[in-house]
């Protein structure tokens, strides 16, 4: 959760990716730390085009990506179509 927090978010917000909220999970499926994190994107294709240049970057590959992905034993990427009053709604306090 530190790396994500204090080394990935800022990444992903410099990179110009909106990070409406990340954090652990208030259930620990199978005794497992879960993490989840939550973006904004105006489309799908800013998405695409966020990510490939986001997760392409030396900042990432050489910067907090080792200590991340070393961590996750799987992952899920969920895409929804929400109104912008949806996502302000979980906004990262």
């Amino acid at each position: 959760m530190r790396v994500m927090q204090e080394e990935s978010v800022p990444l992903l917000e410099k990179a110009g990716i909106r990070v409406v909220e990340c954090g652990a999970s208030l259930v620990a499926e199978g005794g497992h730390e879960e993490a989840y994190l939550i973006r904004a994107f105006a489309s799908l294709a800013e998405h695409r085009e966020q990510e490939d240049a986001f997760y392409g970057s030396d900042a990432w590959r050489h910067g907090p990506r080792e200590a991340i992905v070393s961590r996750i034993d799987s992952s899920h990427t969920i895409v929804l179509d929400v109104p912008e009053d949806a996502a302000q709604a979980f906004r990262r306090g």
